[in-house]
């Protein structure tokens, strides 16, 4: 039986074990299962690890980051972004990947165009650095927003009418909004937003989070980030079975 499974703090509300489960049945994959291994700290990774026969990982909020320390490789990819979402259990070896920017990338090809030469990246952890990494590779400036900036990032009161207007693509990596949570969204000024503005938000459940919404009232483009999680799962599998 090959295990497979998913890490991180809060993991009722997953996608990858549904999403994981349905293609084993659809697919008629076999000796193959999916579980959630919630971790109250990090540190709980080193015994999940000796006590159970795992072949590959996903990784979530909040251990995109500080899962680097106890694995023994790290892609090229993985390296640049500083962030890792999947573990191939290989040879002995534990190797992390991030499949996040190429399942972001992959999500909003179809929806950039060549207006949005600048992007506004809300919040900076592990899926934002992702994020990053996806749109400088495709040409696109990226401006980061924290509640705790440092000298490159803007913090929640320094967003403007003039801000917004050269930054047409707005991209939520915090996890405000999420359910059960559905009346949080971040503090932008949101009267700003247009028609030409694309909103993506990384949270996929609720389908349409109070970010979206607030997007799609004042006529912009929004999208969810449920493509994305389809398209890094895939890229995960690929990952696992190569």
């Amino acid at each position: 039986m090959k295990q497979y499974g998913l890490i991180g703090k809060t993991l009722d509300h997953s996608f990858s074990k549904s999403y994981f489960e349905n293609k084993f049945s659809t697919e008629h994959i076999q000796n193959t299962s999916y579980s959630n291994f919630p971790l109250k700290s990090i540190e709980e990774f080193k015994s999940l690890i000796k006590k159970t026969s795992i072949s590959g990982l996903n990784i979530t909020i909040p251990y995109k980051t500080s899962i680097i320390p106890f694995l023994d490789e790290l892609s090229e990819e993985a390296k640049s972004i500083g962030a890792v979402n999947t573990i191939h259990f290989k040879n002995d070896k534990l190797i992390g990947y991030n499949t996040d920017y190429i399942g972001f990338h992959n999500s909003i090809k179809p929806f950039v165009k060549n207006t949005m030469e600048q992007a506004l990246i809300l919040g900076t952890g592990g899926a934002s650095k992702a994020v990053v990494y996806a749109l400088e590779k495709i040409g696109i400036k990226c401006l980061c927003v924290s509640r705790l900036p440092n000298e490159q990032q803007l913090n929640y009161d320094q967003l403007n009418d003039l801000v917004l207007k050269h930054h047409l693509l707005i991209v939520n990596t915090t996890p405000l909004g999420t359910a059960p949570n559905i009346n949080e969204c971040p503090d932008i000024p949101y009267q700003y937003i247009t028609e030409k503005h694309l909103l993506v938000d990384l949270v996929y459940n609720p389908e349409e989070t109070l970010f979206l919404r607030k997007g799609r009232k004042n006529l912009a483009n929004i999208l969810n980030g449920k493509s994305m999680l389809i398209h890094q799962a895939e890229e995960a599998w690929k990952i696992w079975n190569s």
